[in-house]
């Protein structure tokens, strides 16, 4: 099943050009995708339209992010393609969900592929359908990863380019134990590869901060009963909390943590946090609560300041906060339009190697891609009611 659709702009005329979505969940099911060999696109890179196939996500946990996310990439390619596309070539969007089972999320990646025959996958989704998705990738096309991470993405082909605990947390940590004297932690996450392979990291930032770790647990992802994690981190008397929770379950776990009294004793610092899950959060419930991320939109910058006005222009003063999950989606595009550009080609190779050294500009401003790892301001910061307050860049 195929439909196209113009998206209208509030106000205005419908959005150049028309933005082409894909529902491959009931038409394809009955495909069989043994006999799909690698590279086996009849026609991948030979029409004149880019074909993105963007996994979003937009059920579970993580499905907070899915509207806001959508709305970036589309402003994203609303700009590109009124430039003239990228390399001449005008961007056709796909949308696929990267939510439910990931063998099923696998499965849409396949059909893509085949099928639908896009030239690059880009995503802001869990590392768990990273993982996944990186086998489907691998010597057929480029695959862009946005949002924050756990590091250490060196599989060809693939590009990440968000925030890294070696600059988001280790920071933040050493200033909650300097200025908070926060010295006992206690460290929850998600039950998946960003938690597990970020606490590693964590716990390393925390002794060289002359802290311990008095605690540590993983939950399933879904999961909206905190009553036994809570039961355990009141007996640990940890002075900070760290939380690595993703989407829902870290609203669901902030509104249990401030309404037992937690709140009120007990640092938080969150590694996944943004405007999003704060909305979800309610105002009154995110006192002493920290996080640290490479964008906010309350940072005053020009480039911020015009993105955001953009933004609105394009989907209303009422559109879904936007954050730096569902950001990363506009600079995903970004980054690869500056990327082609240096190499003056669309093909794999040189792409690919033009991206692991290039300065592309987006809502953050200038962020330098050096060696395959992105160098961007990062900032800590407070949350306020419902807003975030940045004390300093770390």
């Amino acid at each position: 099943m195929r439909s196209t659709v113009n998206f209208p702009a509030p106000g205005g005329s419908a959005i150049p050009p028309a933005l082409l979505f894909r529902n491959l969940s009931s038409a394809t099911d009955d495909l069989d995708l043994s006999t799909i060999k690698p590279g086996s696109s009849r026609r991948r890179g030979a029409h004149s339209k880019l074909r993105v196939g963007n996994f979003l996500t937009f059920s579970g946990s993580p499905g907070i992010w899915g509207p806001s996310a959508t709305n970036s990439v589309l402003l994203a390619i609303s700009e590109i393609n009124k430039r003239g596309g990228i390399l001449g070539r005008e961007i056709e969007l796909s949308v696929y969900d990267s939510g439910g089972p990931i063998e099923e999320v696998v499965r849409r990646a396949e059909r893509a592929l085949a099928f639908d025959e896009v030239d690059l996958i880009m995503g802001s989704h869990i590392s768990a359908v990273r993982v996944a998705l990186r086998k489907v990738t691998r010597n057929r096309i480029p695959y862009i990863y946005t949002p924050v991470y756990e590091g250490g993405e060196r599989t060809p082909g693939v590009m990440a380019i968000g925030e890294t605990p070696r600059w988001q947390s280790r920071p933040s940590i050493h200033w909650l134990s300097d200025v908070k004297k926060a010295s006992r932690w206690y460290l929850i996450g998600s039950d998946y590869v960003w938690p597990w392979q970020s606490h590693r990291a964590v716990k390393r930032y925390i002794a060289e901060a002359g802290g311990q770790v008095v605690g540590e647990e993983f939950v399933p992802v879904g999961e909206d009963n905190h009553e036994a994690h809570l039961a355990r981190i009141r007996a640990a008397k940890p002075d900070a909390v760290l939380i690595s929770l993703i989407g829902t379950d870290s609203i669901t776990f902030n509104r249990a943590f401030a309404q037992c009294g937690l709140a009120a004793t007990t640092l938080r610092f969150a590694g996944a946090m943004d405007e999003t899950v704060l909305l979800g959060i309610g105002a009154e419930n995110t006192e002493n609560l920290f996080c640290a991320s490479g964008y906010f939109n309350c940072v005053g910058s020009r480039a911020n300041d015009e993105f955001l006005s953009r933004y609105r222009a394009m989907f209303g003063p009422h559109a879904p906060p936007i954050g730096s999950v569902s950001q990363s989606n506009y600079e995903g595009l970004r980054f690869l339009e500056a990327a082609a550009n240096r190499a003056g080609s669309l093909s794999m190779g040189p792409l690919l190697a033009a991206a692991r050294n290039v300065v592309y500009a987006g809502a953050r401003g200038p962020i330098t891609i050096r060696g395959g790892r992105a160098e961007m301001p990062m900032y800590l910061a407070e949350a306020s009611g419902l807003d975030f307050k940045v004390i300093k860049t770390i």
